[in-house]
Order: structure tokens, then sequence, then C-alpha cells
């Protein structure tokens, strides 16, 4: 899943020294990373679901992805004027709140059975993760210790992991289940959802009730990058990173979208039965994190990256190229690889930039949308050709990743 990275902040007082204890809205805060990788890896379910019960071809079904991952392009930086106005904590509020009124919007949507109706409730729903994903990463880096801030950060994201990890396996049992006996019917995401909504709105209450730090925006430090009448697209490290972004968030996403489709096709399965293989491969993700967490402090970035392209590449080449377990587990594989890139794609982006490191986080987050584009041509793909044709398209996401990690992250201003 990707995530937000937080932007530069300071507190009218150095919280790291005060004796307050910080454990009730750290927890909070990792049950909102849980919720955010939960709703969103909840997708790969919807897809699969809406397929059938509408009987739709895999690029109409791959719009949930479509309109979910575009509102990262449409909303990200308008989120982020909206958190300046309202202060970090209305707006967890506020996104929570709107994420539980798009997840509500699913009851009618079941009812009329309708799904634009869906669709219109899951770009809501995104809107909410938007706004929660710029507002309540900064809140994270401040409680507690500078020092130790990467470390709860991570830790937290960690936390969103096992919300990816579980979706696909609730997704499974509550939702394709259930539609073995009623295809024609989307009854069985009614009651999932509302069970989303309310606990979200709980959330939402609890941090409106959070004694928590007053952020104001803080400056940039570090080395300040000559002047240049091109601006921030002066950057190679930037341009060619923001590419590089959308392409891998494309990859992951679209991979994770089709992959139950995939397997049940390959296996002779049911879809609720292939959705469970699903969970290893958003699982990869939490391992891949703790094991280049370690990595990363004695490897160098770059290369990391480089060597995960490459395998990722190599997994797909291999699965489209056989069948059975080894055609299954070698895409499940490809989560382990896109575990890190994401963080290390935005270091390299943003590498050198001084004071326009803000400015570049706001561009980085808009290439979120990917996912929506890369998916739904890969639906387009699968439509027409094959899933063998259809599989190089994420495949080439991967081949332009490791261009970035050879050569393309490299600039003038950078330091790594």
């Amino acid at each position: 899943m990707a995530a937000i990275p937080a932007n530069s902040v300071s507190v009218d007082e150095p919280l790291g020294d005060q004796k307050q204890n910080y454990t009730p809205a750290l927890i909070t805060l990792a049950v909102l990373y849980f919720m955010m990788g939960f709703i969103t890896c909840l997708n790969d379910t919807l897809v699969p679901f809406f397929k059938k019960g509408f009987t739709l071809t895999y690029s109409h079904s791959s719009l949930v992805q479509f309109y979910f991952f575009l509102t990262y392009g449409v909303a990200s930086i308008p989120a982020g004027k909206v958190v300046e106005k309202v202060g970090y904590k209305k707006g967890m509020v506020l996104g929570f709140s709107i994420a539980a009124f798009g997840a509500l919007l699913f009851f009618p949507a079941s009812v009329a059975h309708q799904y634009a109706l869906f669709l219109a409730a899951l770009f809501i729903v995104a809107i909410g993760i938007v706004l929660l994903q710029v507002a309540a990463n900064p809140y994270i880096t401040i409680l507690g210790p500078a020092k130790t801030a990467s470390s709860r950060l991570t830790l937290i994201q960690g936390v969103g992991s096992i919300g990816t990890t579980t979706a696909p396996l609730f997704g499974a049992y509550y939702i394709l289940a259930p539609l073995q006996n009623s295809a024609a019917s989307s009854d069985a995401v009614k009651y999932p959802y509302l069970g989303i909504a309310a606990v979200l709105i709980f959330i939402a209450l609890i941090v409106s009730r959070l004694s928590l730090p007053v952020l104001k925006a803080g400056e940039q430090t570090g080395q300040q990058p000559e002047k240049s009448s091109a601006g921030i697209f002066a950057f190679r490290n930037l341009n060619l990173g923001i590419i590089g972004l959308f392409v891998y968030v494309g990859a992951e996403v679209s991979i994770g979208t089709f992959l139950t489709n995939y397997i049940a096709d390959l296996l002779k399965i049911t879809e609720s039965a292939a959705n469970t293989y699903v969970a290893f491969y958003w699982g990869g993700m939490l391992v891949g994190r703790l094991i280049g967490s370690v990595l990363l402090k004695s490897i160098k970035a770059s290369r990391v990256l480089s060597v995960c392209a490459a395998a990722s590449i190599l997994l797909i080449l291999i699965s489209v190229n056989s069948i059975g377990a080894l055609a299954v587990w070698s895409m499940v594989a490809v989560g382990l690889c896109n575990s890190i890139m994401f963080a290390i794609i935005f270091s390299l982006a943003v590498n050198g930039l001084g004071k326009y490191t803000t400015e570049a986080s706001g561009l980085l987050s808009t290439a979120i949308a990917g996912g929506a584009i890369i998916s739904f041509c890969q639906g387009l793909l699968i439509d027409n050709s094959s899933w063998q044709i259809a599989f190089m398209l994420p495949l080439v996401s991967y081949a332009y990743i490791l261009f970035y990690g050879l050569h393309g992250y490299k600039s003038k201003f950078s330091t790594l």
C-alpha cells in the first residue's frame, strides 16, 4: 500500500524533551494505519466480487481501483490545503468522517445493485483516506524523541501492512464466499462496509477527544540547491522519480487487483479460495519492510531498489511461463520485492531538493494515481489478449524502476 510521506513540520515546543505519555495517541494512529491499509486492500476483493456480481469485463471491474487511486492524483494537493486550514487533528477527524460516509453509501448502492453507485462510494472513501494520510503522518513523527521518529513511522506503517494482509482473508470469507450462492447480488458487501463505517466513526470520536500537540509549518533544513529558472523541474532525479513512483504504484496495485482471478484461472478454484493467496502478496510487504530496514543500514538504497526491480521482472517471467504452484507463488513473491520500493524511490527523488522538498512531496503524492491508470490498462489487456501479455505491463514498469535504481536517480544536486 502506497503511503503519502510526512511533510516537514515543527512544534511550538520540543516534545521529545517533555515528560508526556503519547502512547494512547500512537496506539490510535496505529489503528488509523491499520484501517487505511485494510480499506485500501479490500478493493482487491471488490474487483472479482463486482466482476462476477455485475458480469463485468476485467477493465470495467478494474474501475474500482481506477476511481480509488485517481483520487490521489486529484485530491492530494487540495487535501494538503484543507489540512493547512483546519489543522492536522481536525484533518484526521474529517478524513475518518468522509471515509465513513463513503462506506455507509455501500448500503444504498447494494440495495439498488448499481455499480456506478459503488464507484461513487469508493471515490468518497478514497478522499477520506487521502486526507487521513496527509494529516496523520506528521503526528507520528513528533510524538516522541526526534531521533526515533523514523522508527515510529516505520513501526506504525508496519501495522498498516497487517491491515493489508488481513483484508484479503476478511474479503474471502465475508464477501466472496457468499457470492458463490448469489452471483447476481451485491448484498454481501452491505454489512461488512456498515461495520467499517461504524469503526471509522468510533475512531473519529476518539481522535477528536485526544490531546494532541499543535503543529506549525516547519522550514526546510539542509543544503539548498542552486537557483534555477526552471524551478523544481530542474531536478532530474525528481522528474524521473515521479514517473518511477507512478509506474511502481501502478504495478503493485495492478498485480494485487487481478491476482485473485489470475490464481483462480491457474488453479481452477473459486475466487474465494484464490483470494486467500492475495494475503501472502500483501504480507510480503510486511516481511520485506522488516528485512529492508536492516539491509538499508549497510547497503546503498539505489542498489537495493535495482535488485528488487530485477527480481520482480524475473518472478513475473517465471510465473507467466509456468503453471500450477510455481506460477502462483512466483507472482505472489513479487509482493516481497515491492515492500521497499516506494520509500526508496521517494527518498531518491527528493534527495538534494532542499527548500523544494515539500512541493516535491505533493507532486510525488499525485503520482500514486498510477494505481488507477496502469490497473485499468492491464484490465484492457486481459480483456483483449491473455494473462501472459497483460502481465508484461507491470514487467515494463519494473524495468523502468530498474533503470531508475541504476542511473535515473542521479543528478548534479543529489548527495546519494
